[in-house]
């Protein structure tokens, strides 16, 4: 949930508030009701620097150099004829400023892109050891498996010569060889690197590459944003030349001083742990003081989320905005102490600076993230318009706030932090404009107000929340009703207070803790949250402006408008394929399979995908995201064996999908049985969904409960066919190996299909020629991740496969790829949709 106020700075006060201020009084006052002719002329400026950056950021490609640089006269040249107009025909004449100005910025922007664009990690680079000389210039994070951490290179070679390399890279450090294949000899943790210092290391990289799935997180986005281009791992095996810590110099002091609060905090308050739930409040302490998130507990992001607080562990624009209104409170009253420092420069101005300069502080601090970053922009402007003594519409006020954002950073449009931000604030503007006197009101009043402020806000964002998100917490209000003040005015100024005696930090965190139980008895409630599929963008535009006249301060008659905007969000359902027919959309999860069949009225998803490690799986990043946008309820979820990649994310899923029947080949699997009662898959089960047929071919018996000697899982794999009224049909064959394929073809139980789910992520042990002979797949989709460590797809399966007439289609170059049993010869490419120029262009 965004925040539920966002506390303005001090005001100056009314001519008729009462003169109890001392020598404050006698201050040179700050120039009010300040005429503001200028501010209505900037619009079309405003909305001209939104709109181009708009414009350039849909770009599919990038154009020359040339091609941006005949923006600027064309711009010039509408400036100029607007300015001829501007006395005869005043509406036309903004018009064209605003063009001049849209089309100026997105050639500015177009520029500044290409300029990053070409300090892109060279492809031919990309799997190569690489000798760099580097500086930690992030703060490490550690990991279950080692530590990740950012470095700012300042020298590479590669075999003796110099290479060119993007400036900032992310780098892990893995503990063992069964990790992104680092091949570690020796252990990680006791060389781990610490923010500032210099390094030698060889290290392996390439490009960013996230996954691409239907309304999925755009990791490549991220990575531009933060101006990282390439992301690697350390070589430190017995054979790769150790890394060396050169020196330890003060570089980052800030970044360095993050890291040893972070680090003082999980010390202490694990010195004296009494179980997980300790270890998990020093997260969220370490969160608020420093920023770094990742110490939280997954299971806690869960229980935030579900009752709309995340925003409140993160270091967002809430708390900078807070800290600049209690930073510019505090400034006040001091300076209205001396009155020689009021008669110099007058107290409401010192006390704007100073919360703005101590909120500035406060956010480099905490890692100067770019959410950071617009909140003390924004701050700025708001600020700079106060000591100016304008007085402008809120309107002026928020879209100044926005331009200036988008100016320096216009990728925040596709940021939903953004827009839950800036919507937030507008509303918050709307219903209790900047002007208002908030310190002449009484303690009941302000409660009210703020009880106002909450619940209009959360109306209002409502609707957007399902937009960005697919979902919303029926239970946020109140969670945030009393979280907002238990976070603000108890525990974090417990937490800070720490750095001067520790052992606040352990009240801190029992503090945490009480809240986290409150939190988690709103979470347990059934209704907590409320999921709908993911609408279309009109209708959620729609229903956004239907959630701000509800919390418009209206006539009730005007307000109830709203409503019916509400409704297409609400009331969305995602298409479905026709009577008789099926869908196939195997989602980008890296290196495993899963795969969502879709039919009139059910669903089955075969595999779970991967885990990627002890606190991140397939099912909990990528498929529950997707099915709750897809307003999906899986019948069926078969494990098609046991092995990790087609497992890791089945807790997560069912977890979401508690009606779902369990089935697959996964006995002797602890862990997996304990999920859910199951039942095995065995060749001739069968069974009609929709017109649609659904037959299993293998395993021919079921899969013992204890492995045998020399057994392999992939053997037992489940191998589903599914066939639509038409005839057209898909094969999803598991992890089936050579053997298992001759046993299929022998038993007349390989019949051909449109599309095959190829064997093994096309490993040289499947998709032998016998197998693909008698399946004869008119595509062939490879589900495995980008610069595979098992170089999945082999080079020789693909020839084979083509040699046998089959399209090869690949997750990491496609992302997620939807198939129609209507459109048999056609696949749907998640990357080809919707393309954006940040995104990787696979090799």
């Amino acid at each position: 949930m965004p925040p539920s106020t966002a506390p303005d700075l001090p005001t100056e006060p009314s001519d008729n508030a009462p003169s109890d201020q001392g020598p404050a009084r006698a201050q040179a006052p700050l120039r009010r009701n300040r005429p503001a002719p200028n501010a209505g002329a900037l619009v079309p400026v405003l909305l001209g620097v939104v709109g181009g950056s708009v414009l350039q950021i849909q770009q599919p490609a990038l154009w020359s150099f040339m091609a941006y640089g005949a923006c600027m006269p064309v711009a010039l040249t509408l400036g100029l004829f607007a300015f001829w107009l501007r006395t005869r025909r005043g509406r036309l004449a903004s018009s064209f400023v605003g063009l001049a100005v849209a089309l100026a910025v997105f050639a500015l922007c177009g520029l500044r892109s290409l300029n990053y664009a070409k300090t892109a990690l060279d492809p031919a680079l990309e799997g190569q050891d690489i000798a760099i000389v580097a500086v930690v210039s992030g703060l490490p994070q550690p990991m279950e498996v080692g530590v990740r951490f950012r470095v700012r290179v300042l020298s590479a070679e590669r075999q003796g010569a110099v290479v060119r390399l993007p400036e900032q890279i992310d780098l892990g450090w893995y503990r063992n060889a069964s990790d992104e294949g680092a091949g570690v000899g020796r252990e990680a943790a006791a060389f781990a690197p610490h923010a500032g210092e210099r390094w030698q290391m060889t290290v392996r990289l390439k490009a960013p590459h996230g996954a691409r799935n239907p309304h999925g997180f755009d990791y490549e986005l991220l990575q531009w944003e933060q101006g990282v281009q390439a992301v690697g791992y350390v070589r430190s095996g017995p054979k790769d030349p150790q890394p060396l810590r050169l020196d330890a110099a003060l570089r980052y002091p800030v970044l360095q001083l993050r890291e040893r609060m972070r680090d003082a905090i999980l010390a202490e308050l694990a010195s004296v742990s009494e179980g997980a739930a300790d270890l998990r409040a020093a997260g969220v302490v370490a969160a608020l003081v420093t920023g770094d998130q990742r110490a939280i507990d997954r299971s806690d992001w869960n229980v935030f989320r579900a009752t709309g607080v995340a925003h409140l562990v993160s270091i967002s624009g809430l708390h900078i905005t807070l800290f600049a209104w209690l930073a510019a409170q505090a400034v006040g009253a001091l300076w209205r102490r001396a009155p020689r420092l009021c008669l110099a420069f007058p107290a409401q101005s010192a006390a704007l600076l100073g919360g703005l300069l101590l909120a500035s502080l406060y956010a480099l601090f905490s890692g100067w993230g770019v959410p950071a970053q617009r909140t003390v922009l924004m701050l700025a402007v708001v600020v700079g318009l106060r000591l100016a003594g304008r007085r402008w519409p809120w309107p002026h006020v928020w879209l100044l706030a926005c331009a200036a954002v988008v100016l320096q950073d216009p990728w925040a449009l596709l940021q939903a932090g953004f827009w839950l931000s800036f919507v937030a604030v507008g509303v918050l503007f709307a219903i209790n404009p900047i002007a208002d006197n908030a310190s002449s009101k009484s303690a009941g009043a302000r409660f009210v107000s703020m009880f106002r402020e909450q619940w209009s806000v959360t109306v209002a964002l409502a609707p957007l929340t399902l937009l960005l998100f697919g979902q919303v917490s029926l239970v946020g209000f109140l969670a945030n009703l009393v979280a907002i003040p238990w976070v603000t005015l108890v525990v974090t100024p417990l937490a800070f207070a720490g750095v001067l005696w520790a052992p606040l930090w352990h009240l801190a965190a029992w503090c945490v803790q009480l809240l986290g139980w409150l939190l988690g008895l709103l979470a347990a409630i059934p209704w907590a949250q409320f999921e709908v599929a993911s609408a279309p963008l009109g209708a959620g535009l729609a229903a956004v402006l239907g959630g701000v006249l509800l919390a418009a301060r209206l006539p009730w008659s005007v307000r109830l408008v709203g409503l019916p905007l509400c409704l297409p969000v609400l009331l969305w359902q995602a298409p479905r394929p026709p009577q008789g027919t099926f869908e196939l959309l195997a989602a980008d999860i890296g290196q495993g399979n899963a795969v969502l069949v879709r039919t009139a009225q059910h669903a089955l998803l075969y595999d779970t995908g991967p885990r990627y490690s002890v606190a991140s799986d397939a099912g909990e990043r990528v498929l529950v995201p997707l099915l709750r946008s897809l307003g999906e309820r899986v019948d069926t979820v078969m494990l098609s064996h046991r092995d990790s990649d087609h497992t890791g994310g089945a807790a997560a899923v069912l977890a979401q999908q508690p009606q779902a029947a369990l089935t697959g080949s996964i006995a002797g699997e602890a862990g997996l049985l304990a999920l859910r009662a199951w039942t095995p898959c065995v060749a001739g089960q069968a069974w009609v969904w929709d017109g649609v047929d659904f037959e299993l071919l293998h395993p021919f018996e079921a899969a013992p409960a204890q492995a045998l000697a020399g057994d392999k899982p992939n053997a037992h794999s489940c191998v589903l066919r599914v066939r639509a009224q038409s005839g057209a049909s898909a094969l999803l064959a598991g992890d089936i190996e050579r053997a298992q394929e001759l046993a299929l073809v022998q038993r007349g139980a390989a019949p051909r299909v449109d599309l095959l789910l190829v064997p093994h992520h096309g490993s040289k042990t499947s998709s032998s020629a016998p197998f693909l002979e008698a399946v004869q797949p008119r595509i062939a989709l490879v589900q495995a991740a980008y610069r595979s460590r098992f170089g999945h797809p082999a080079a020789e399966v693909v020839e084979r496969l083509h040699a046998h007439g089959a399209q090869v289609i690949d997750t990491a170059h496609c992302g997620a790829a939807t198939w129609q049993s209507d459109s048999p010869a056609s696949v749907r490419c998640e990357r080809a949709v919707e393309r954006r120029y940040w995104q990787h262009v696979v090799p």
